[in-house]
């Protein structure tokens, strides 16, 4: 398990299981689901900017998603079994989710599916 740094904002446990340990929150609990708010969703360990709020649909799959980033704020890591691929911060490395590609929901074909637990949002200004 990856050590968590001082330089980072505090977890709780729930937080640490996801972020940290590569867990999901159960489906439509995080309260980012129906999230309409303009603004913009940075990461919850480091405060880093990850996706803006023009971004995100409602897929109905029970977590946020998305179907672009930030450029430069997302990795995509292959999972062990090869089966999906991971999203992680670009800057502190936490766990977001998964990405998948090729289920027609926007013009964009892209999925980020992205925990709400591992998210903070801050709201545009005006």
């Amino acid at each position: 398990m990856k050590e968590h740094l001082s330089q980072y904002n505090e977890l709780n446990n729930d937080e640490k299981y996801v972020i940290l340990q590569k867990g999901t929150e159960r489906p439509f609990t995080g309260k980012y689901n129906d999230h309409k708010e303009k603004g913009t969703y940075v990461c919850k360990q480091c405060d880093t900017p990850l996706y803006q709020s023009k971004d995100k649909f409602s897929s109905g799959c029970g977590w946020p998603s998305f179907d672009d980033e930030i450029p430069g704020a997302v990795e995509r890591v292959r999972d062990r079994d090869g089966r999906r691929v991971e999203i992680i911060c670009a800057n502190c490395k936490g766990h977001l989710g998964h990405v998948f590609k090729g289920e027609q929901f926007t013009a964009k074909n892209t999925r980020h599916c992205v925990n709400s637990i591992s998210l903070r949002f801050i709201p545009s200004k005006g």
